[in-house]
Parts: C-alpha cells; sequence; structure tokens
C-alpha cells in the first residue's frame, strides 16, 4: 500500500452475549496415528534410548505438549484404527504380533506403543483419551472386550487381564469412535449401511462401572450432507457425536496437492480460501443435525482437520511428512475462529496431527526438536479454552485475488472464568495491514498485552539448524481510549489481545 492510500479503519463491536455459549476446550483436541513418526520417534522411543525419556516417552516432546494445555488426544487412527486389533498392543512386548501398516508406507508395526502405552501418555500430558474403535475389519465382541478392559472396575475375563498386564485399576475414558471413515478406507460403505453398523455396534459399547461412553459416530467426509442426513435421521438417538472431515489443499487436486514452501501467492490465497469453506460445511451440517435434534445435544466432532500438502522431498511418501510455515498459522487461526464461532455445535475438534505428520505441532529429527508455527497458534490461542464465546460485529474488507475474494479478517472473542478478554485477529492478506477499531465499551475491561505472529516471509519457518525462525512477538501499539480499542495487525499475521478486568 502506498503512502498516497491510507489505510482504511475497520470497525468491530465486542458485546457480552445474551445467551451464554462456552467454548469447549475440548475445540483444542490433537490426533495421533500410527502414521510416518508421530507414534515412533515422534512421542515414542522406548526406554533403551539415548534420547531423553520417561519411561519411553520423549521428554522433550512430553513438555512441550503439557505447556500447550492439550484437552484431549485421539489414537490410534485415521486409517489404521480399522485394521488395528488391540489385543496385539498389549501383554510382554516380546509377545505382541508384529503387522504391516497397509494404510501408512507398507512398514512393519511391532505394536510396541499400545492401550497401556498410550493411556499412560495421556496420564503424563494430563490430557483426555480419545479411542478410535475397529469397526471396518474389526469384531463387535473385540470391540466390546476392548471397553471393558480399559474401564470395567471388578471381576471379569477382561478386568483381570488387564490386571495380569499391571494395571490394577480401570483408566476413566469418556471419548470412543465407533469406527472411522466408514465412508472409505474403514470400509467403504453406504451411508444407511453404516448406519445400521454403527447401531449394532454401539449397542455393545457398554457404561462399566462408573465411567460414561461419549461415543461418536463416523460422519461424513467434507460436503457430503447426504451423510449427515442419514446418518441423524437413522442413528441421531443412538449417538452423542458425529465426526466431520476435511482437510486444506492448496489446489484442490489430490494428485498434486501443492508445496508446503516455496509456493505462489496464489497457493496462499486459495488455501486460505479453502480454509474459510470449513464454515460452511459447519452451518449446513449443523442445519442437518438440527432438524433431528434441535436441542444440540449431539455434538460435531471435527476430528480430522488441517493442510495437507505434497510430502518434502526425499522423504517416504507414506509418511506425509510436510514443513509447517506461516500459511499454516493463519490456517489454525481461521479455523480455530471458525470453531468457536460455532461451539454451541462443534464440541470438539482434533488437527491432524501432533507430530511429524501434516500438519504438525512439532517436528522432530532424532533428537532434536522445532516447535511450528501451528504450535505457537495454539499456545497463543489456549485462553479461549472453556471460556465464555462474546459475539462480535463487523464487515470485513475484501482480500481480493484476480477475480476471487475473501474476508480479510478472521477474529473471535471470549471472556474466562477471571473476567479477561481474549481477542483472537487473523489478517489473511499477504501484503497489506489491517487497521482496527474495536467497541469494548460494555464489556468493562481495561487495557492488557498483546502478542503476534508474522514475518514478511509467507512461507517462513522453523527448521533444525534455526528453530526460531517464527515465534510470536510483542504486538505493539495498542491503544485503548474511552471504550475503544485501536490496533493495526501487520500483513500475513495471526494476533491475541488480552484485555484484563
Amino acid at each position: 500500500m502506498t503512502a498516497s492510500q491510507p489505510a482504511k479503519t475497520t470497525l468491530v463491536t465486542v458485546r457480552p452475549s445474551d445467551r451464554p455459549v462456552t467454548i469447549s476446550k475440548h475445540i483444542y483436541g490433537h490426533f495421533s496415528e500410527h502414521l510416518g513418526r508421530c507414534i515412533y520417534e515422534g512421542i515414542w522411543v522406548g526406554t533403551d534410548s539415548p534420547i531423553p525419556n520417561t519411561e519411553g516417552y520423549r521428554n522433550d516432546v512430553l513438555e512441550a505438549l503439557k505447556e500447550l494445555k492439550v484437552p484431549v488426544l485421539r489414537w490410534p487412527g485415521g486409517c489404521f484404527a480399522d485394521e488395528y486389533h488391540w489385543m496385539d498392543g498389549i501383554g510382554p512386548y516380546e509377545k505382541r504380533a508384529r503387522m504391516v501398516n497397509s494404510h501408512w508406507g507398507g512398514v512393519e508395526e511391532n505394536n510396541h506403543f499400545g492401550t497401556h502405552e498410550f493411556l499412560r501418555y495421556c496420564e503424563l500430558i494430563e490430557t483426555e483419551p480419545y479411542i478410535s474403535g475397529n469397526l471396518g475389519s474389526g469384531t463387535i465382541q473385540e470391540m466390546q472386550q476392548w471397553v471393558e478392559y480399559m474401564t470395567l472396575d471388578g471381576e471379569s475375563p477382561m478386568a483381570n487381564l488387564r490386571k495380569e498386564n499391571g494395571q490394577e485399576k480401570p483408566w476413566k475414558l469418556t471419548y470412543f469412535g465407533v469406527g472411522n471413515e466408514n465412508w472409505g478406507c474403514g470400509g467403504n460403505m453406504r451411508a444407511q449401511y453404516y448406519a445400521d453398523e454403527y447401531k449394532r455396534y454401539a449397542t455393545y459399547v457398554r457404561n462399566y462401572s462408573s465411567n460414561q461412553i461419549y461415543k461418536i459416530a463416523c460422519g461424513p467426509s467434507a460436503d457430503d450432507y447426504n451423510w449427515t442426513e442419514v446418518l441423524m435421521r437413522e442413528a441421531g438417538n443412538h449417538m452423542h457425536g458425529l465426526s466431520l472431515h476435511y482437510y486444506t489443499l492448496p489446489t484442490g487436486d489430490w494428485g498434486r496437492k501443492g508445496a508446503a514452501t516455496g509456493f505462489p501467492v496464489e497457493e496462499w490465497f486459495e488455501t486460505l480460501r479453502r480454509t474459510l469453506y470449513m464454515e460452511e460445511m459447519i452451518v449446513k451440517h449443523t442445519a442437518i443435525m438440527d432438524k433431528y435434534d434441535p436441542g444440540k445435544r449431539v455434538g460435531l466432532i471435527v476430528d480430522e482437520w488441517g493442510t495437507w500438502y505434497d510430502v518434502e522431498p526425499g522423504s517416504n511418501p507414506g509418511f506425509l511428512y510436510q514443513q509447517n510455515t506461516l500459511r499454516d498459522a493463519l490456517v489454525a487461526g481461521i479455523n480455530l475462529n471458525l470453531f468457536h464461532q460455532h461451539a454451541d455445535r462443534v464440541h470438539m475438534a482434533n488437527i491432524a496431527q501432533v507430530i511429524n505428520v501434516l500438519q504438525a505441532m512439532i517436528l522432530t529429527e532424532g533428537e532434536k526438536m522445532i516447535l511450528t508455527p501451528t504450535y505457537h497458534v495454539f499456545n497463543m490461542f489456549k485462553v479461549h479454552q472453556d471460556a465464555e464465546l462474546l459475539p462480535l460485529e463487523f464487515e470485513s474488507p475484501k482480500y481480493t485475488f484476480g477475480a476471487v475474494h475473501v474476508p480479510q479478517l478472521s477474529a473471535s472473542a471470549s471472556r474466562d472464568k477471571e473476567g479477561k478478554v481474549h481477542l483472537s485477529l487473523c489478517n489473511l492478506h499477504h501484503e497489506e495491514e489491517l487497521t482496527l477499531s474495536l467497541d469494548i465499551s460494555s464489556l468493562n475491561v481495561s487495557i492488557g498485552s498483546g502478542q503476534v505472529l508474522t514475518h514478511e516471509k509467507l512461507d517462513a519457518h522453523n527448521d533444525f539448524s534455526s528453530p526460531d525462525v517464527l515465534k510470536p512477538a510483542l504486538l505493539e501499539g495498542i491503544v485503548l481510549e474511552e471504550g475503544t480499542l485501536r490496533v493495526t495487525l501487520p500483513a500475513a499475521s495471526v494476533a491475541v489481545i488480552e484485555l484484563t478486568a
């Protein structure tokens, strides 16, 4: 923008809610699949590893995830879940069955990371487990026995087996997925067929002892609204949650998805435009769900989302390893803002995936570890967890590229239990800053502080030789006068502002 073109000011009104909605902390959930180097090398290195570890879990990753306040972690997949047989992953390591991970790289899976290891990890990072059960290639009895093994406090064959394997008391398990992507890798089923299978399997996912299961049905792929219609009509009364999967591809072409770095400006724009499509899908799926569930008892569970690029050159194509740039930070911020705004229906979301796969929080290489731009956005935004959503009113300027335009501003706001107000703001434009004037006069707050994540390079990223290229910095120039907050967001930036009570 030249000096002869002064920046226009966008007016935003933030007000208290007349219909309180809580932003569930589970919107900040994560996903860990037996895929590439997510579990092995990422989470688990084994007790005999030279990499510093606790009980076989690498310490640097463990501490980074604790800092992030991960609320829920999904496991073991993904497509892997519907070929996973849980009994292969219990008992002494030397007796565990080895298998081929046919979905992801054809590598050998030794099953050293199984039920006990996953649930212990959830304890160490202080998160809730979300387990995906095998409906695709597993049996009803197998699924029923897994839930019994994990949660029954008493005498039974499965509870006794658990005790023999060193876990005297059952675990608390709330979230359980009855199948995964059953329209695709989980069995290539029709919606009506899966609805019938879901009800059959879910009948045997029982509440043992005092444990209460939140049953999640396999929902649609992206904009398959017929799947949602059939599932809600046929099985809505039998579920607590319905999943939704949507990945952002810069090109929209699964054959050539686009590079994670070195991309042209048009792929920056297209990535953000396709990310914003998430809102249309949430709105349309919600409308169908409202027809059968007007009280919004059933949660929309966006348990796979994020960017998906071509793999890094030289890496195993089946490992889905990609770099993570400023563009991914914007994708994360946009999606989290959307989930906030629809928190009355979106009860959980799980970005794919937590380490070394797709839009990861963390990348590792041997004993080295780096935090990605996406990690920093989650860390900045975690202040919204379990806070009360505050409505925003604004008309965003248009971000135009060629003949297409999208909103330049993505935003959301919340008030936490201490009365602090947090504003999360994304400027999508690749080269123009954005000046905001926010009316916060009805909130009774005072000036606080702000953080911003930005860089002059659109593909700025952290690597193992330069791990701090992109990290949050102080957002300067925040002014509060007579109930109006003024701030200018740099181009291509994600910011969070805190206002104190």
